[in-house]
């Protein structure tokens, strides 16, 4: 029989990925491939590369809407988006973000996750924030809803913070190292860690119970998570560092993404110069 050279897919269990799988990932050193999608094509064509988790993100409202920021995304955008994105996955564990403004109360966060997570079909929500949203989670979590919690760069406040710019440097980082332990402590299930020093991105990974994605965080974090547009080259304007674009070398969407899978899993991709010192 002919070898497959992407393992992955020959060695993965096809049952739906569960949260206690993504734990059990951390605890044994398996990196875990994430991606964003926001409808039913681009999610079933995940779902047979072998990603472990789609993430419905409020990066729709620049890559599919237009914006330049993710700010006009609403909760209707991101019902609507997340239950078609549902409708092409079969194994991968699907993760929707709450929209800017949408969590800014423990009874807002907790309606707009019901919304999610009832309409929209979402296994997991995600949103921004440090320690002002650890009852935020404590809340959630309390009441069965399984969060991500997002620190370092955070796009619904870019105009806040003054663009998109590396988190977590100088006196920064020992902020974020205690946020990141506060959340967890709260109850978030995941932690997604964007645009900090690699360094950084390593020590949260290694004091962290729970796993911890990054994106433009360095390769020692559990796991990875890109833009679909942009590993396809098909976001316009300048890229990110930490962008690869996938189809430089591939004759297909699914050899992209397939190949995507493959790279995070055996830590070739994030590469050095995908990374913030």
């Amino acid at each position: 029989m002919k070898t497959s050279p992407y393992p992955h897919l020959q060695q993965r269990d096809a049952k739906p990925v569960t949260v206690s799988d993504l734990a059990r990932m951390k605890a044994e050193g398996e990196k875990i491939a994430c991606l964003t999608a926001y409808d039913a094509s681009f999610a079933a064509l995940e779902d047979r590369a072998g990603v472990d988790v789609v993430l419905v993100g409020d990066s729709l409202g620049m890559v599919v809407q237009g914006n330049s920021t993710t700010v006009p995304v609403t909760v209707d955008d991101m019902v609507y988006h997340s239950r078609i994105t549902a409708a092409g996955l079969s194994r991968a564990f699907l993760m929707t973000d709450l929209p800017f403004l949408s969590y800014g109360t423990k009874h807002d966060a907790l309606e707009t996750s019901r919304r999610l997570m009832g309409e929209g079909m979402a296994q997991m929500v995600k949103f921004e924030g440090g320690e002002i949203q650890a009852d935020t989670i404590e809340h959630l979590s309390m009441r069965g809803v399984p969060v991500c919690a997002h620190i370092g760069l955070q796009p619904q406040l870019v105009h806040k913070m003054g663009g998109f710019k590396v988190q977590g440097r100088g006196d920064a980082a020992e902020t974020m190292i205690r946020d990141a332990k506060l959340l967890e402590e709260s109850g978030a299930d995941v932690i997604l860690l964007e645009c900090v020093p690699s360094a950084l991105g390593a020590e949260i990974t290694a004091n962290a119970n729970v796993p911890v994605i990054g994106i433009g965080a360095g390769p020692d974090t559990d796991g990875q998570i890109l833009v679909i547009y942009d590993i396809l080259g098909l976001s316009p304007g300048r890229k990110p560092r930490f962008v690869k674009n996938y189809m430089d070398n591939a004759d297909t969407l699914d050899a992209a993404v397939t190949e995507y899978v493959a790279e995070v899993k055996d830590g070739r991709y994030p590469g050095a110069e995908h990374a913030f010192s």
